[in-house]
């Protein structure tokens, strides 16, 4: 992976997590896997990579009053404990299954937010 490749994807990442909320395993984890990097790799560096981004974008959407830091405290306090278990059943898995089990959820989170579109039109 170059420092190029790897610029860009950081930008383009953190302009949609400003946007929208998502950028980091959306879009890291897809595009670190296209040069050959492991899925769990991906996913590890993923999770690292987003910690600049979630606190650039906080930072930002608390100064518009966006931030909901109770509901925030807890779904985060809850994500982390659980996130213990997702990197064992992780580490149990073949680099192949956990991609397509990765793929899968794309399609299902993505099913979800057309249906939702779809109905509010």
């Amino acid at each position: 992976m170059t420092i190029v490749f790897a610029v860009v994807l950081g930008v383009v990442a953190g302009v949609l997590a400003g946007m929208f909320g998502v950028g980091g395993g959306i879009l890291f984890v897809p595009m670190l896997v296209v040069p050959g990097v492991s899925q769990h790799d991906a996913t590890g560096t993923s999770l690292l990579a987003i910690l600049p981004t979630v606190l650039v974008g906080t930072w930002r959407q608390h100064q518009y009053g966006n931030v909901r830091w109770r509901a925030a405290a807890v779904i985060g306090t809850a994500a982390a404990a659980a996130a213990q278990g997702g990197v064992l059943v992780a580490e149990s898995l073949g680099d192949q299954t956990l991609r397509r089990l990765f793929a899968a959820l794309l399609v299902l989170v993505a099913a979800q937010i057309a249906w939702r579109a779809r109905r509010k039109v």
